[in-house]
C-alpha cells in the first residue's frame, strides 16, 4: 500500500471538513431558502401572512417587490417589500 505525503493528509483532511460543512449546513440552508423563495413567489391577493417583524395580515396587492397587507380591526393598510413575508398562514 502506497504512503501518502504528510500534506496529502492534510489536505484530504480539509476535504473532509468541507465535505462535512456542505453537507450539514450549506445544502440544508440552500434548501430551506429555495422553499421560502417559492412560497413569497406563490402569495396571492387574499392570503393570509406573517411578516418576519411578527404582523399578521391580509394581502390586498402585490407588485414587483412589494405587497400592500391589510392589519388590524381597523384594516390599517402597510406596504411591505416581499423579502419580508415570513410565511403563509394557512386558516
Amino acid at each position: 500500500m502506497p504512503q501518502i505525503p504528510a500534506w496529502g493528509s492534510t489536505i484530504l483532511m480539509y476535504v473532509a471538513i468541507l465535505g462535512v460543512f456542505y453537507l450539514l449546513l450549506i445544502r440544508p440552508q440552500r434548501k430551506k431558502d429555495k422553499s421560502i423563495q417559492e412560497m413569497r413567489k406563490n402569495i396571492q391577493e387574499g392570503d393570509e401572512i406573517l411578516t418576519i417583524g411578527g404582523i399578521y395580515g391580509k394581502v390586498l396587492n402585490i407588485k414587483d417587490e412589494t405587497i400592500t397587507i391589510e392589519v388590524g380591526a381597523d384594516k390599517t393598510k402597510l406596504k411591505i417589500a416581499k423579502w419580508a413575508i415570513g410565511k403563509k398562514v394557512e386558516a
